[in-house]
């Protein structure tokens, strides 16, 4: 297990360099920045002061060794908008961010995980039609059309939840019910296939064989040898809700990274992008160890074959 874990850490660190690299090409390759934010009166010694201020006076190797020293103890410059550190600008969206993605995370497992296991156990029944009809419309439905529904029906029609914004405990459902619905839908197949692949096997019919309920048999032996499939979809959708809610931040005007980062980028705010790319590499380098984790201590195949 331990060797699982270095080898993870040492594959996670080459992927970072790589990432910073592409995160730095990419950047410089938007255009100048200047050329955004300077006028066309700007004189040539304050064209030349903003090169050394962000370093664009330098070669592209040593702009990219000085960033990507600063990177490391989360230095990422000056923004190029705001003109304060980059890492403060994606701080105030982080929190907006992680409530949203906590809410349709907890949505998304407390809808997907049960329904995908009771669709199983009642396979071929109205029941089981029901909730793979669900899967399907969750993952054909277009995110922005499922938001907009939702606002027309919860805010306009019926008056019951805020359509937009962050100003109370409630504005986060409908947002919450967008994001995570198609990770929902996601999460309702992955488990249904695994608990039927589960459920068909032999230790499982020896289980019923023995007398044993039919709850003990569904949640301890068939749900915890099918959970590693789901267990892998989850623990990266978690990740992917904090940097991929663009389009329903912009629905329901939320304060996030979302909207932080398309902004970033049209604004050719380089520190700004780099810093919120990084963050969501890490993010994911950081779940796949976590779900590595928890493969060896589930799956006790993984943790001898290291």
């Amino acid at each position: 297990m331990k060797r699982l874990i270095l080898q993870r850490l040492a594959a996670s660190v080459v992927v970072l360099i790589m990432a910073s690299v592409v995160v730095f090409t990419l950047s410089r390759a938007s255009g100048d920045p200047r050329h955004l934010y300077l006028s066309e009166y700007t004189t040539a010694k304050q064209w030349e002061q903003w090169g050394k201020d962000f370093g664009l006076d330098k070669p592209y190797p040593v702009q990219y060794l000085t960033w990507l020293k600063g990177a490391v103890t989360l230095d990422f410059g000056k923004s190029v908008k705001e003109q304060i550190p980059a890492t403060t600008v994606v701080r105030r969206k982080i929190w907006p961010t992680l409530q949203l993605a906590f809410g349709a995370y907890f949505f998304a497992i407390i809808i997907g995980v049960p329904l995908g296991v009771l669709s199983a156990t009642k396979r071929g029944t109205n029941l089981d039609l029901l909730a793979r009809s669900f899967a399907l419309i969750g993952q054909a439905m277009p995110g922005f059309w499922l938001g907009i529904m939702l606002i027309l029906t919860f805010a306009v029609h019926w008056q019951v939840l805020p359509a937009g914004g962050k100003e109370g405990a409630t504005s986060i459902i409908l947002p919450s019910i967008t994001l995570g619905w198609f990770a929902a839908a996601a999460l309702l197949r992955l488990t249904r296939s695994a608990m039927l692949e589960v459920l068909d096997s032999e230790y499982v019919k020896l289980a019923r064989a023995k007398g044993l309920s039919q709850n003990v048999v569904i949640w301890k032996h068939a749900f915890r040898n099918a959970i590693t499939v789901p267990l892998t979809y989850a623990g990266l959708f978690l990740t992917a809700l904090l940097t991929g809610a663009v389009v329903t931040e912009t629905v329901f005007a939320w304060p996030g990274l979302g909207r932080l980062a398309i902004q970033s980028v049209f604004g050719t705010d380089f520190p700004v992008v780099s810093a919120i790319v990084l963050f969501a590499t890490a993010g994911y380098l950081f779940m796949n160890l976590v779900v590595d984790i928890l493969y060896g201590i589930l799956d006790p195949r993984v943790r001898h074959s290291q």
